[in-house]
């Protein structure tokens, strides 16, 4: 595949991944074509969509040669969003990376202010701002669904792993020599689950990324988008052991080998697997995660018990047939 060398500087690459994106792909060109920044490359790279949206990118390619944009769409069998970053990677040739997703939309100014932010502090590799949701057919305001964290810290690896602040892909932007030093082969693990723990993880476990508190780029909600689709127990099993799989190749892709460091991630797994346990009531495996919780120091003794107790009752014969009866009468009324 042919290979982009980076020479622009100043140049914004944007890549992003799209399936059957027909409906909702020009509010994201449309969004990009109205940048204020003067340099950016467009990179739509189709995941085998089936619909229109190839139809719908090539109706596009005038409007961003007017722009002074270049618009490159490449194509490729149905894989996963992973496998659709890959295929963009190859043709990166600006200074600065960003990857939103196709059913998204940047603010007027979101691709400038963060130009600006890493143009005046150069020892910064990497600013990500604040997002916005909104419903995807109104336009009215939704509530996020990812916790922000602590907005003055800069150091982000653990805090993105563990949940307490936000891996909104749009929001990110990084320098990309130092990206493609992590990734000098221009490829991302690919998995069915993900691209942004690919894409950040590595990165920020050697690097801070400062956040600018501005609301620059606005998070779709669509009941059909792959990340809000209902899975069933079998699926979200899967898609958890995925992850799991997942984060043992970041961890072993960043060096990981301290002992605190390596039970911190298992830690996190034995959390995840505990709560996913509770959730499908499966009780045996849920004392298991919580008894590695424990030993691994992620539950002090009396929150261990606490839980204990809250399974072992939950677990019980009395509560399965109360449960039904509780969710009536104090739930669904």
């Amino acid at each position: 595949m042919e290979r982009k060398e980076i020479d622009g500087s100043g140049r914004v690459s944007v890549i992003t991944p799209v399936y059957n994106g027909e409906a909702h792909l020009p509010n994201m060109l449309n969004s990009v074509l109205a940048q204020t920044w003067p340099c950016i490359e467009m990179i739509l790279s189709d995941d085998g969509s089936t619909d229109g949206t190839l139809s719908v990118a090539e109706g596009y390619r005038e409007k961003f040669a007017a722009r002074g944009y270049t618009l490159r769409i490449v194509e490729g069998e149905h894989k996963n969003a992973s496998a659709a970053i890959n295929r963009g990677l190859p043709f990166v040739t600006g200074e600065y990376l960003i990857w939103p997703d196709s059913d998204d939309v940047l603010e007027r100014e979101s691709v400038e202010r963060r130009v600006r932010f890493l143009e005046e502090n150069p020892a910064c590799l990497c600013v990500r701002s604040l997002s916005y949701y909104f419903d995807w057919q109104t336009g009215a305001p939704r509530p996020a669904d990812e916790q922000q964290g602590d907005m003055d810290k800069a150091d982000l690896f653990w805090d993105i792993l563990e949940g307490r602040s936000f891996v909104c892909c749009g929001c990110y932007m990084l320098r990309t020599e130092p990206f493609f030093a992590i990734y000098p082969e221009r490829r991302i693990p690919e998995y069915c689950v993900g691209q942004n723990f690919q894409m950040l993880l590595p990165f920020l476990y050697r690097h801070g990324c400062p956040t600018l508190q501005e609301r620059l780029y606005g998070v779709a909600v669509r009941p059909g988008s792959h990340s809000r689709t209902p899975l069933t127990q079998p699926q979200e099993e899967k898609k958890y052991a995925d992850y799991e799989r997942l984060v043992d190749e970041m961890a072993a892709l960043c060096g990981i080998e301290s002992r605190v460091e390596q039970e911190r991630i298992a830690c996190w797994k034995a959390g995840r697997q505990y709560h996913l346990a509770l959730k499908y009531r499966r009780w045996r495996k849920a004392m298991g995660a919580l008894g590695r919780l424990r030993r691994l120091g992620g539950l002090r003794a009396g929150e261990a018990a606490k839980e204990f107790v809250w399974a072992i009752f939950h677990s019980t014969w009395i509560w399965r047939k109360l449960y039904p009866v509780y969710r009536r009468f104090f739930h669904e009324r």
